[in-house]
This record gives structure tokens, sequence and C-alpha cells, in this order.
């Protein structure tokens, strides 16, 4: 079959003289649908395979199964069979090989009516096979060219596998450290995860607007979860986010803008309710502003089940009224779900849903499949050759270990304990639960990931000082949530032979990722007892942390010599941390969200408001202001934190002008970056704003431009952002974008926290009116 036109084998003749003559013709009004790629040719085929549906062969292509060969959510009671069987089914996600996806594509194909051809759907968050470092990792490289560069690989390996379709990447804004889900997001900043948002989506589907779709190393990609999945209260999962709209316009949306903007083929709702609505039954956000302000033109896909769960929320009455909202709202496929193929024909009968709702999700779904080339060749992705050369190459194994360096994030370094050298003969002593651990270091979320492939810590470190002058002692002291007397004394034993230590310490992957909530946010208490215990010989350590979240570590703050947060670097951690210690690569990561000096601090996050009754920093003491009595307001690691195994230098910050225009202006803003240490190494230059004034209160900070730039010792280096006047402008109290005239502040930083270097300037109009941003 492969290579060969779809054959609608059981359609009459004058069924397929229809599809030609159909073809061939302008197509019929179309309604409210819109194009996604306004390809006149792709509407004409789409509209030639829609005229020949029945409303229940329209249904099912807005239905989605699982195989269930790899779960991620609950397994449906449902046997598909019966549906595929009748070209009841559009997608199908969870089939993870070139031989099973051929097996149920050639049943949609060769045993229905039509023969339409199905969209194969997987969760490739970070990696197919070759695992890469988690999002939240990944972010902290601040390198754009990296994250997309991963996301290609990951599609490459999977659409070598059949897979079509990736629900990533995720683009919820994340504050709150005990949700599970922050692993997979870029963090707290909506300036920074915009960006991200872009380079992962051109990524995943091969270039901007989505116009590589079908070729062969391409993903359709999903911006999740439509939205604010990561403001829910308390960070439970799938809990209620009570935001007001002005906080859900100027920090949650802006991603999902962005990913629409970057072409993003589809988009997922939440779980979550907003403003008394859950997203999946939100025709403001899925209809409105997703499709209406933002010219959304591809199609909405429920969350796993998302639509049954309109019951329990409280505002369907039964599965059939759920799918009533869901579609009428503005969700083109339901997720395992089956409320669509079950209610959704009578409920057209019945006049609650319109059958031109149902023609335009089926136009979207199968405008994809176009676009994807499955119509053309249903079996074009699948060759199990092409998926032995495209996986885990030499390459990709390359760019991975990369990534685990660039993402490793130092935190502490004291008396420049690392890096350790070659050449340094330093006797080190190796411990910890997640020193030789293999099976926790993708995470989770890690695709079809071996993780018994996956390079331990030990065994990167063994490899690195292979054959120098260094000597490796290895106890492990603990596992993740015990130890025992015996254990921690040879690990005490190891430590008193060494010169130094390195633990890794952290998480058991399932403590991340979906419905993985936690309230400590400490290391294990076994864990802690280890520390204390090798604290006590009086031997300098380096503490790896691998987790899923930012922790709390204010004691290992206190009591550590050094500090590496690693997060779950993936297939190939050992090597990357190694390099990381070794010096062979000078850690150049910068936290993406704060870390809490305890939980009761969160959320936190560095753009806050000042409120009325600002807390002096210098004074926290203060009474009646907005404090604690028992701690700091400041997060213990501020976002765009992070040091380098050098030092570098900020000056002679300015700007060419001191005042812009509202609208259609900008400036550009210059510093002087030194490298004042003696060796090489990136840093990340930050770009903050505050607008001091405005019509609703302004954060003290903004993130607004970054630039990670490489400087040779002693070297200097001009950095320029260019700062638009529509970089100013925020949603007001009426939901309307404006930049408004005022007075501002800028800093060129190295972190959030750093104030160090700032200049003011004004924007004006010549009414001195505020500009609303078309």
């Amino acid at each position: 079959m492969k290579g060969e036109i779809i054959k609608i084998s059981v359609i009459s003749m004058a069924c397929m003289l229809a599809v030609i003559l159909f073809a061939s013709c302008e197509s019929p009004s179309v309604g409210r649908w819109t194009s996604y790629s306004g390809d006149r040719d792709v509407e004409r085929r789409v509209d030639s395979v829609l005229a020949l549906m029945t409303l229940e062969e329209k249904i099912g292509q807005m239905t989605q199964f699982s195989a269930n060969w790899s779960i991620t959510g609950p397994v449906m009671s449902d046997d598909f069979k019966p549906y595929l069987e009748k070209g009841l089914v559009g997608s199908i996600f969870n089939a993870t090989s070139v031989e099973g996806v051929r097996k149920m594509q050639e049943v949609a194909v060769e045993k229905t009516r039509l023969g339409i051809p199905i969209l194969f759907g997987q969760d490739v968050i970070h990696g197919y096979k070759t695992i890469f470092p988690i999002p939240l990792a990944e972010a902290c490289s601040w390198d754009l060219e990296m994250m997309r560069r991963t996301a290609e690989i990951a599609a490459i390996e999977a659409a070598s596998d059949g897979i079509n379709w990736t629900f990533a990447p995720m683009v919820d804004i994340a504050r709150d450290a005990r949700w599970g889900r922050v692993m997979e997001g870029a963090g707290e900043d909506p300036y920074l995860g915009s960006r991200i948002a872009e380079a992962r989506v051109i990524g995943f589907q091969g270039g901007a607007d989505g116009k590589a779709l079908g070729e062969l190393h391409t993903l359709l990609a999903t911006g999740k979860h439509l939205a604010a999945y990561g403001a829910a209260e308390s960070g439970r999962d799938y809990n209620t986010a009570e935001l007001s709209e002005h906080t859900l316009r100027n920090v949650y949306l802006p991603p999902y803008e962005a990913a629409a903007k970057a072409g993003v083929g589809t988009f997922m709702a939440s779980f979550n309710e907003t403003n008394g609505v859950p997203a999946t039954a939100d025709r403001w956000l899925m209809t409105d502003i997703l499709r209406g302000e933002w010219g959304f033109t591809g199609f909405v896909v429920s969350d796993y089940t998302g639509i049954n769960e309109l019951v329990p929320h409280g505002i369907a009455e039964d599965e059939k009224h759920a799918a009533e909202l869901a579609v009428n709202a503005g969700i083109d496929m339901d997720m395992t779900g089956a409320t669509f193929i079950k209610y959704l024909k009578k409920s057209v009968e019945e006049g609650k849903v319109s059958e031109e709702t149902i023609d335009n999700a089926t136009r979207r779904i199968l405008e994809m499949k176009f676009l994807l080339g499955l119509f053309d060749d249903p079996y074009r992705y699948l060759d199990e050759e092409r998926a032995k050369q495209n996986t885990m190459t030499p390459e990709f194994m390359k760019t991975a270990r990369k990534a685990v360096a660039a993402s490793v994030v130092l935190l502490k370094n004291d008396n420049r304990l690392l890096p350790i050298t070659k050449e340094s003969g330093k006797t080190v002593a190796l411990i910890g639960p997640l020193m030789n651990d293999s099976i926790n270091l993708n995470g989770e979320w890690a695709g079809l990931g071996d993780r018994k492939k996956s390079v331990p810590i030990l065994e990167g470190i063994s490899e690195k000082y292979k054959e120098s002058a260094v000597k490796l002692l290895y106890a492990e002291g603990s596992s993740i949530t015990e130890t025992t007397p015996g254990k921690i004394a040879e690990a005490v034993a190891a430590a008193r032979r060494a010169d130094v230590v390195i633990a890794a310490m952290g998480e058991d992957f399932n403590w991340s990722g979906e419905a993985a909530v936690r309230t400590d946010i400490r290391l294990p208490e076994p864990q802690r007892e280890l520390l204390k215990a090798l604290k006590a010989t009086g031997k300098p350590i380096v503490l790896v942390i691998l987790s899923g979240r930012p922790l709390d570590l204010s004691w290992e703050d206190e009591n550590m010599d050094a500090i590496l947060q690693a997060w779950f670097p993936g297939t190939q951690t050992g090597h990357g941390v190694a390099d990381v210690i070794a010096g062979d690569y000078n850690p150049s990561a910068r936290l993406v969200m704060s870390f809490p000096r305890n939980v009761g601090q969160i959320p936190i996050y560095y753009n806050q408001k000042n409120t009325g009754r600002p807390v002096d920093l210098s004074n926290e003491a203060t009474d009646y202001k907005s404090n604690y009595l028992d701690n700091s307001i400041t997060p213990l690691y501020p976002f765009g934190y992070g040091l380098s195994y050098t030092t570098f230098s900020i000056s002679s910050v300015s700007a060419d002008k001191s005042s812009i225009r509202t609208t259609g202006d900008k400036m550009v803003v210059t510093a002087n970056v030194q490298n004042t240490g003696d060796i090489e190494g990136e840093l990340v230059i930050q770009l903050y704003v505050r607008d001091l004034v405005g019509s609703v209160t302004r954060p003290v900070k903004e993130l607004k431009g970054f630039q990670k730039i490489a400087l040779n010792a002693g070297e200097n280096k001009q950095v320029s952002f260019e700062l638009r006047s529509e970089d100013l402008a925020f949603y007001g109290i009426d939901g309307k974008k404006r930049t408004e005239p005022g007075n501002f502040m800028l800093w060129v930083a190295q972190s959030s926290a750093d104030n160090s270097h700032k200049i003011s300037f004004s924007a004006d109009t010549p009414s001195n009116k505020s500009q609303q941003v078309e």
C-alpha cells in the first residue's frame, strides 16, 4: 500500500464520480469555517469529502480514542474497534509502533465506507525516544534555537514511527511549585513563555505558520492547556482557577496567543474552570478569544475525558448535555470521552447543535489530514527502516548532551568548589540515591524513551575522569525515601576518605507531572538525614538536585558548598552533568521559576504587584507592611538567577532617546557587558521594564527582552535591545490592550533581583491620551 493514492474501495462508482466532479468545482459556502492553510485546492478537496459524509461519519471524525499502549489517563471501558470498522474514528493516540499504526490505518482506509485516514497522536513532550531535559529545564537555557532543535528532533523520531500529532507544547504560566505539571512548561514569565512557545511550535511543525506540515520530519503541534491551567488554586491538579480577566489577559493568555500566531495547528482545552465556567464549555475562550480575537483556524481538542468531566463540574446535567456544551463552545474533537459519537447525532436532530457546527469542526480536522498528506498516501509515514535510521542517532545524542549541560543551573558555588578539573588530582566521593540511577532521569512525560538507556550520573562522571588524576569512590547512602544507619555509615566512610563529596539527591520522577502535587517540597527526610551526616564530616559538598519542580532548598543553601539544579535531564544525563562538573561546559542556565524559601511563600513570582504598603527589603521587619513575621518575602533564588564559573559586569546602560510615542515607535537600549573572570562563559542579559503609574496597577518588573551572549575571559561586548511602544501595552479594566503615556524605568540586569543598572524614560502621545493596540 505504501505510496498509493488513497482508495475509497467500497464507495459506488457514482460516488467516486461525485468526488471527482465536486473536487473540480468551486467550493460551496463554508459558513463560519476558515481554512487553516488558506489553500483553495485543499478547501475544495475537504469539501468534496464532506459532501459524501453522513452526519454520523462527520461526528466520527470529531472522535478520538486511545489505543492504550501507553497510558496517559484513565483507561476507557469502551472498545473502539466497532467504531473504527464503521469509519467513526478521526484520531487514535498512544499507538506506539509502525506495525501497530499500520494495522489500524489499514482498517480505516481499506474496510470503511469512505476510507478516510486516521490521525495518530502521542504525548511527545520532551522527546520521543531520545529524551531531552524536561521543558522547565530546557527553558532555563534561554536558548530558543536549541529548544526549536530539540522539538524538531522529537518530531523526526515520532513521525518516523507513524505519529502525526503531538500534544505539546504546554505553554501554561506556572507560579506554584506544588503543581506537578510545572515540569512541562516554561515557568512564570509570559514574555519568555511566549518566545519559547513560538520556538517549540516551529520546531515540531517544521517552520512558522505550519507551512511545512506534511514533510516527513514534522508533527502537528498543540498549544495547551487553554486556559490558565497553571493557576489552579493550592497547586491541586484539575482545580479551579480564580482569576480576574485582567490577570488572565496580561499574564496567562499571552503564550497561547503566541502559539496561535506561530501557526500552531491545534489547541487543547484545559481541565480547570475560570470565572465559573470549565474551559471545555467556555465559548468566550474557545471561540470569542481563540478564533475571534486571535484568528486561530486550526482545530481544538478536549483534554482526556474533559467533556465527560463537565458533569461532575456541575455545569452539565449528563454526558449528552456535556457534549452539546462542548461542541457549541468550540471543541472540535472529543479526546477519548466518546460523548460526541454517542450523543451529537441526536442533539443535531433535536436542534440543540447545528449541522453547520458539525461541518465546520469536521472540515478543520479533514484539512489537517490533507495538509499532512494522509489522503494522498495514508501510509507515507510508515517505514520501519526510516524509523531505525531516525532514532537515537549520534547527532541526536550530541544535541541531547548539550541540552543537559545548557539546562543545569548553578545555584551556589562557594570558594569556587566547582569545577573539579581532571588535573586536580582530587578524591571524590559520589553519593546519593540518584547517583547510580537511570530510571528517574527521563522525568515524566518521557515519550517512548527507554529509561534503562539513560546514562546515570555515576557512569557519566566515571567516563569523564577515566585515566585522569581524579580518584572516585561510591556509596549510595540512601534510596529516595529510605535509609539505614548502615547505609549512612558507608557514605560517611567514603566521604571521610575524599577531598570533596558530590551528592545526587532529589525526587522520584513520578512526583511531578500530571496529578502529582506535593505540599512538602523539601528533599525527603532520609536524604536530608544523609546530607546532615555528610556535612558533619567537614568535607566540602556539591549537591546535585534532580527534580521536576523548584524545591525548598533553604537548609541546603545554608549548609552545602555548591548546588547544581539539574532537573530531570533525560537520556544523556550522566554525560551532560559530568561536562558541567568537570568544567568542560561552563554553566549558563538561568532560572525561569522562582525558588521559594518554604512552601508558605507559594505562589511566588518576580512580576508581583507593589501593593499599597510595599516592603522595604532592607528592613522587612517594619510593622504593618505586606510582609511575613517569620521569613523574607523574597525568593531563595529569583527568576533569571544563575551562576557561572566566571563573573560578569554590566555598565554604561543608556537609551537612544528619553521618550517614545505610545504607538509605532521604538527606542534602542544599549549596555556594555564584560567577562570579568578568567575563563570563557555565557551570560543571559535581561531587560526589565516598570510602568510607574497605570490606569490599573502594574507589576514591579516585567521582562521585555533577553540575549544569551558568549564572552572570552576579559572580553567586552556591547548589547542592544529594541524596545517598541507595543512592548509597553497591557490590557486595562475595559479589556482593551493599550500603551498608556507615562513614566517608566528599565533595567539591564543579570536577574530579576538585579537592580544595579536602571534608567528612566517616558511614553507620550501628542494629545497625551492612550492609544489602543490593534
